[in-house]
């Protein structure tokens, strides 16, 4: 069986400051573009057969940057909507709510562009997007790459593995990284996490 590569986009000033960043499409950083550049290598000598991305730029610009070409979007691979935590750290959403956390309590509301998603309804579209490559991993025509965000990342590779939504928590994924998703003996297993090239 072929492996599920995921890429986390490169750095944009709201991921460097640590804001939260659901569907507003911010940019990549100069760093952000580097960090996109630096993946090429590792994907130049490979050939995967289906290359998918959020239809937000800063993962469409790494995809491209990286040199994974042919890709098509998938809405479901947009990040968590934060709803009314939109562009907030979490820092200042703990000086209000200090038990707070995303995985178990969710976000409030925001407006009609921002309503928001609980850990369940993001895990629902990583399942939708691993039902649509599961096709291509299991024909083991190559690999499919996954290029996103870092809580949809980790939502999807806890519902990979066979896990809740919520234990996406135990996965950290930096940007401008790839990690890979595989199997042994016919179990999924993470076989590389979280890797600068």
């Amino acid at each position: 069986m072929s492996d599920l590569l995921l890429v986390r986009h490169g750095e944009t000033d709201w991921s460097a400051t640590g804001r939260h960043t659901g569907r507003t499409d911010v940019p990549l950083t100069a760093r952000g573009v580097e960090e996109a550049i630096s993946l090429a290598p590792y994907f130049r000598d490979r050939h995967p057969a289906l290359v998918v991305t959020s239809p937000l730029r800063r993962a469409v610009a790494t995809a491209e940057l990286a040199g994974l070409t042919g890709g098509v979007t998938d809405a479901d691979l947009y990040e968590w909507d934060y709803g009314g935590y939109e562009g907030i750290t979490t820092a200042e959403i703990l000086r209000e709510r200090p038990d707070w956390s995303l995985w178990t309590d969710g976000v409030p509301p925001g407006d009609a562009e921002h309503p928001g998603e609980n850990a369940a309804e993001v895990g629902a579209r990583a399942d939708r997007v691993l039902a649509r490559v599961a096709g291509v991993l299991r024909e083991d025509r190559g690999d499919a790459v996954l290029v996103a965000h870092a809580h949809l990342l980790r939502v999807l590779t806890a519902r990979y593995l066979g896990l809740p939504p919520e234990a996406g928590r135990l996965f950290l994924l930096r940007t401008g990284t790839f990690s890979r998703l595989s199997t042994e003996h016919g179990l999924p297993v993470i076989a590389g996490w979280n890797t600068h090239p």
